[in-house]
């Protein structure tokens, strides 16, 4: 649908623009260069002018005769009718006017005044004696030589051609910067994607452009950091994994070569084993939720029902007594979640905090409504870590030697609790509480029923 800022109206708004000044700029030049076509040039004005000079002057000297002598050397200078008349249009020389040269004495035209293209033939000029205009004048044909005009076709050609051939090439010009010069970057950086130069970045002029090319600028950028983001990440977890999977193939080969007692050997293989697949299982997993841009199907899930399952799975596989992983949340505590993602994260947080506590302590599971949302804390007792890792510890295969007693583990699971809930639209985050790590989350509640309750007991989550 076209908004305010839509490259239509941007474009709509130009082309009328042009248009419009086209037909203004075309009408108003036009109808001057008609105007100043009409008169006479001053060259042409002062040869007149020079001529009812010499009339006069032949008039003042000679009278009758002298003007008869003057109009005789005229006509040998210029092919029209001239004549010398006083004040009543009656001939200061010998010769008498005819019928049709007393005609067109009255359509008589002053040599400062637009000469009309519609009369038939020369028009006539007056020109007043220049030192007694009461007594005489003369009135001439204007000569063809005279004629305004002599540039009409030049001029023609420039405001019918040139100026819009100038204006229209700079329509053209900016067209191209509003629609080529961004369809031209958004290639530039799709050949340095083809490169291998993920970091390549548009002009921050044509992202901060509010229209369709504006607005697929920021998408080809978000699109450049998503894509140079992941290949990073899948660059950093190969080597990540790499240099996990040496120790394990380093002690293979140490008790291959030492051990002699073939049943501890099996065993040493099997552990061995099993912690390389556990580790190929946990990078694979992250690399999935990088990935992985599917929606995600959410239902109401009941945390507290949720909990009972993960805590006897963990109590079996840890040896822990079931009371001491307490759960303080509410009954009616319900989220909108996927089921499989959100017992990911919580197992992977709670396999986290077993591992991390010490003996005898405790692991809490507690919770409040904030709005439309539920805050659900995941707290240990195992110290805590210093503040300035607190971050650190969700980036994949970091593990904090020193800071939190107890070990194993390949520093994933973090990784993937915080992937997982962000995909159903969560956030997790970490701060230190009274007694040791407290583990934070944030997701969106959701509405209690007996049928959801009825599926989020008896269905079984997926575990990695």
């Amino acid at each position: 649908m076209l908004d305010r800022h839509s490259l239509f109206w941007k474009l709509t708004v130009l082309l009328v623009g042009f248009c419009l000044l086209m037909i203004g700029l075309s009408y108003s030049w036009g109808r001057h260069m008609e105007t100043q076509d009409a008169f006479l040039s001053e060259p042409a004005r002062q040869v007149l002018r020079g001529y009812a000079a010499e009339a006069e002057q032949a008039w003042r000297s000679g009278d009758r005769e002298g003007v008869d002598a003057w109009l005789a050397t005229m006509r040998e200078r210029e092919r029209g009718w001239v004549g010398v008349l006083d004040g009543d249009l009656q001939p200061l020389g010998s010769a008498d006017l005819t019928a049709g040269q007393a005609q067109r004495l009255t359509r008589l035209r002053g040599v400062d005044w637009p000469m009309s293209r519609r009369t038939i033939g020369q028009p006539w000029l007056r020109l007043p004696f220049p030192g007694a205009p009461e007594q005489g004048m003369l009135v001439i044909e204007l000569p063809e030589r005279f004629n305004p005009g002599q540039y009409r076709l030049f001029w023609r050609v420039v405001t019918n051609g040139i100026i819009p051939g100038l204006f229209t090439l700079l329509l053209c010009v900016g067209l191209y910067r509003m629609l080529i010069v961004p369809l031209n970057q958004l290639r530039e950086q799709a050949n340095a994607w083809r490169a291998d130069q993920l970091a390549a970045r548009l002009d921050s002029r044509t992202t901060r452009r509010k229209d369709e090319l504006g607005e697929l600028a920021r998408a080809f950028d978000q699109m450049a950091e998503r894509l140079q983001g992941t290949v990073a990440l899948q660059q950093q977890l190969l080597r990540d994994l790499s240099h996990e999977m040496r120790t394990p193939l380093s002690r293979l080969r140490v008790a291959c070569d030492g051990e002699t007692d073939l049943q501890r050997l099996r065993e040493r293989l099997h552990r061995e084993v099993d912690g390389m697949q556990q580790l190929v299982e946990d990078t694979l997993q992250l690399a999935w939720q990088d990935a992985e841009r599917a929606p995600v199907n959410l239902e109401p899930i009941q945390v507290a029902a949720l909990w009972d399952l993960l805590s006897e799975n963990a109590c079996y596989e840890s040896g822990w007594a079931p009371r001491r992983l307490r759960c303080e949340l509410p009954a009616d505590c319900w989220v909108q979640g996927s089921l499989n993602d959100l017992a990911q994260a919580l197992e992977n947080m709670l396999r986290n905090a077993i591992r991390h506590s010490p003996e005898a302590g405790v692991v809490r599971l507690s919770g409040w409504r904030e709005g439309g949302y539920w805050r659900i804390d995941l707290e240990d007792e195992g110290g805590g870590v210093a503040e300035v890792d607190l971050e650190r510890i969700f980036a994949p295969f970091s593990r904090l030697e020193g800071s939190r007693p107890g070990d194993g583990g390949f520093g994933l699971g973090l990784s993937i609790a915080r992937n997982a809930i962000r995909r159903q639209g969560g956030s997790v985050w970490a701060v230190n509480g009274e007694h040791g790590l407290r583990l934070c989350m944030r997701l969106a509640a959701g509405e209690s029923s007996p049928s959801g309750e009825k599926n989020t007991l008896t269905k079984a989550p997926h575990t990695p």
